[in-house]
């Protein structure tokens, strides 16, 4: 498991940020954790448990205290928030920048940017958009499919059909997401987000044919940047010594970054059709998570009153 950070440069050009002032190389600065404040505590002069790794970001409020303030009084409040070394600070609804911000931004070499969005619509996408970049993440050999909604992760030894599982699948009008490498990050409590390396994006490899991408053979609609993953199904090879699970009571979960995903190991042999397999696995799946479970249904019928 690995933890990232994100250079303050592609935030920047993410969210279109005007540049008020910069001391030199935006890619050498680093943003290493998801939190974001509004300083109007510290621009008051209360700086217990502040967090100075964290991005800045003055709205409404701050503006009109700093309005409020002599230009002596601006400039000591701002020198005291940049005197912490600050990720960078950022001014919404394209408010004016006081002459004191930027004369403290050059003293201090902190980074100040502008934006027309509103302070806590900026702040919700930016937090979330970090949580993203910033959550612990793994990759995984894998394919990872849209199925009817469901994001299905098919795990499996190399050359046990995954690939070819997908394209079947594809060809049936879902989507893929990725094939070969699997990019998965834990971006809440409950959630996982898998997507493709950029350098193998909507391609996929076929043995005996080789590469093709997705996306130009099926149009944009057959595949997707990223996706969560909700279901994992394990490919095998069918084991003849092997007792498979006929009915489907038992509810098997296969841990991902520390999070339980519910899966199914599906044996593969021949005459096996996988992608309508893999298709209605999706589907029960979801038929499942509605309350409604056919294995349970089957054995309420049999043994009423169990």
């Amino acid at each position: 498991m690995a933890y990232s950070s994100v250079f303050l440069s592609q935030l920047v050009k993410d969210f279109e940020l005007e540049e008020i002032y910069s001391p030199g190389e935006l890619d050498q600065i680093r943003i290493n954790v998801a939190d974001v404040t509004r300083p109007g505590l510290q621009l008051a002069g209360y700086y217990d448990h502040f967090g100075s790794d964290r991005i800045q970001v003055i709205g409404n409020m701050e503006h009109a205290f700093l309005e409020k303030l002599s230009p002596e009084a601006r400039r000591k409040r701002i020198a005291a928030l940049f005197e912490r070394q600050i990720p960078c600070l950022v001014i919404t609804r394209n408010h004016e920048v006081h002459k004191e911000i930027i004369s403290c931004a050059k003293r201090y070499k902190i980074p100040v940017f502008r934006t027309a969005i509103a302070t806590s619509e900026f702040m919700s996408s930016l937090v979330k958009h970090l949580n993203v970049e910033l959550a612990p993440r793994i990759s995984m050999h894998g394919v990872l499919v849209e199925v009817n909604g469901e994001g299905i992760l098919i795990l499996g030894e190399s050359g046990v059909g995954k690939s070819e599982t997908a394209l079947e699948i594809v060809k049936r009008g879902h989507r893929l997401i990725a094939d070969d490498q699997v990019e998965i990050r834990r971006v809440s409590e409950t959630t996982l987000l898998g997507r493709a390396p950029d350098i193998i994006r909507h391609l996929i490899e076929i043995r005996g044919i080789g590469i093709l991408d997705v996306k130009e053979l099926y149009g944009v609609s057959s595949v997707k940047l990223q996706e969560s993953i909700d279901f994992v199904i394990n490919l095998e090879l069918w084991d003849e010594k092997k007792t498979y699970d006929r009915l489907g009571i038992v509810d098997e979960t296969t841990e991902i970054l520390g999070l339980k995903v519910p899966s199914l190991t599906i044996p593969v042999g021949p005459g096996r059709n996988l992608a309508i397999i893999v298709e209605a696995a999706a589907i029960n799946f979801r038929v499942k998570k509605m309350g409604y479970n056919a294995a349970k249904n089957l054995v309420s019928r049999v043994f009423p009153g169990q």
